[in-house]
């Protein structure tokens, strides 16, 4: 039975053009994913420019860590935002309802353990990742003020993903900017007046991500009242294992990747604060394209699952294919900005008195991953389509490929021809991963279009 609060505005990934209807909801989730890069690039060029290269070396040395417990969140919020986005399609809203609730009430018994978890373990991972001597000390006090923040970037993270799954992916995009100024005027405020360092960051960070989960939950719950369906279960096991079902070979796939990223960080912490640093600067700007390819896997796992949802299989391969194309001109559009003004680029954040090794580093991880950044993209939206099928098997073996086959290469190669292992690596992983979740895109569309 149709709600009379959803209108044809609501349902445009399943009704729209596919390459329309994909861009329409694509650009504010590449937009939030762009925002959230680059207030972690303000965060590094303040502190490398108003504190100190190990300053700037201990957060990203941090951030293999962190984001084990980020990508936890993210991977539970997918599962989520794929259950959510199926029962929007079918119009069953009272069952989304009982999802979006039980989600929340999970996510956040999750955020506490986790962060106490992070919280307890901090320096001893630091330590076993060979953190140079002279950062250790300030990985740690960054870290433990991170994690008295994880509720926040988690229950913010479930959320986002339950806007993108009601097709919603503006209301993402406008609390990310929100929280970026803040983040960004809170860091300018506690390190260059207040001389607070590495602390001040940390702190800016977390009251910048708890202003942006306090907001997007408010809004979301007011915009959720607008489906009239009378009173819905706070709880189900039901449908928790339906999340769980999508959710943990995704958690499964990005705790793994963040285990690798870990066991490659080590590899970049034995050459040195300086080397790290730069290998800092150049994949944080190359974070920023990564970005705009990512968001698109993204986009096209709520509406592969909109349309699965509908019974519209013909637009699921249609928008396959339109995914495709936004990644192809978006790698593009990054190699020729790169190409153009890398130096400028690369000194915004690092300063132009950075030590040459620094610059070195950065310059070649940026260039390099510039011309590989189309394979990402493919790799993602094959990962997006088999997401929103709710196909995780050969998914989670694409990906698990991808980093045994990164940290592998990384880890023999980097004695023999140097750092460069480090990011060459990387597109093999990928590549291995993509031809994977094709192949398995292809038999399960075909196997459905023939039902």
């Amino acid at each position: 039975m149709k709600n009379a609060a959803i209108t044809k505005k609501d349902t445009y990934l399943i009704t729209q053009k596919p390459l329309f209807a994909l861009l329409l909801f694509f650009v504010p989730i590449a937009m939030g994913n762009v925002f959230q890069q680059f207030y972690n690039l303000v965060d590094a060029s303040i502190l490398g420019r108003f504190v100190s290269e190990q300053a700037l070396a201990a957060a990203a040395a941090s951030l293999s860590f962190t984001g084990i417990f980020i990508f936890i969140g993210g991977g539970f919020g997918i599962g989520a935002g794929v259950v959510i986005g199926k029962y929007f399609g079918a119009e069953e809203y009272k069952n989304m309802k009982v999802v979006i609730y039980t989600a929340l009430l999970f996510g956040l018994a999750m955020s506490l353990i986790l962060g106490g978890i992070g919280f307890s373990i901090s320096r001893l991972i630091m330590i076993w990742l060979q953190t140079p001597a002279d950062t250790l000390d300030l990985a740690c006090t960054y870290l433990h003020i991170y994690f008295l923040g994880m509720p926040f970037v988690i229950i913010y993270n479930i959320i986002s993903a339950m806007f993108n799954a009601l097709g919603k992916s503006k209301y993402p995009l406008y609390f990310l900017i929100f929280s970026s100024l803040l983040n960004i005027a809170l860091d300018l405020l506690f390190v260059t007046v207040f001389d607070f360092g590495i602390s001040g960051v940390a702190v800016a960070t977390v009251i910048a991500q708890g202003a942006a989960c306090l907001l997007s939950t408010s809004v979301f719950f007011t915009r959720l009242k607008g489906f009239s369906i009378g009173k819905a279960a706070c709880f189900s096991k039901k449908e928790l294992a339906k999340i769980l079902r999508i959710a943990l070979p995704s958690v499964f796939q990005q705790a793994t990747i963040s285990i690798g990223l870990m066991l490659i960080q080590s590899t970049i912490n034995s050459f040195g604060s300086q080397a790290l640093a730069g290998y800092s600067v150049g994949m944080r700007i190359e974070n920023l394209g990564a970005a705009v390819v990512i968001a698109c896997g993204a986009a096209l796992s709520t509406f592969t699952a909109q349309n699965l949802g509908a019974k519209k299989l013909n637009r699921i391969k249609a928008g396959y294919i339109s995914a495709n194309i936004i990644v192809a001109v978006a790698a593009l559009l990054f190699f020729l900005a790169v190409l153009a003004f890398k130096k400028q680029i690369i000194y915004a954040f690092i300063g132009a008195n950075c030590s040459e090794t620094a610059y070195s580093v950065a310059q070649q991880v940026l260039v390099y991953m510039s011309q590989v950044m189309c394979i990402l993209g493919f790799k993602h939206t094959a990962d997006g389509v088999m997401r929103g099928l709710g196909r995780m098997k050969m998914f989670t073996i694409g990906n698990f490929a991808n980093i045994v086959i990164r940290v592998t290469f990384s880890k023999c190669m980097a004695p023999v021809i140097g750092m460069q292992a480090i990011w060459i690596a990387n597109p093999l992983g990928w590549s291995a991963s993509l031809i994977l979740c094709y192949c398995a895109y292809r038999h399960e569309i075909k196997k459905l279009t023939a039902l």
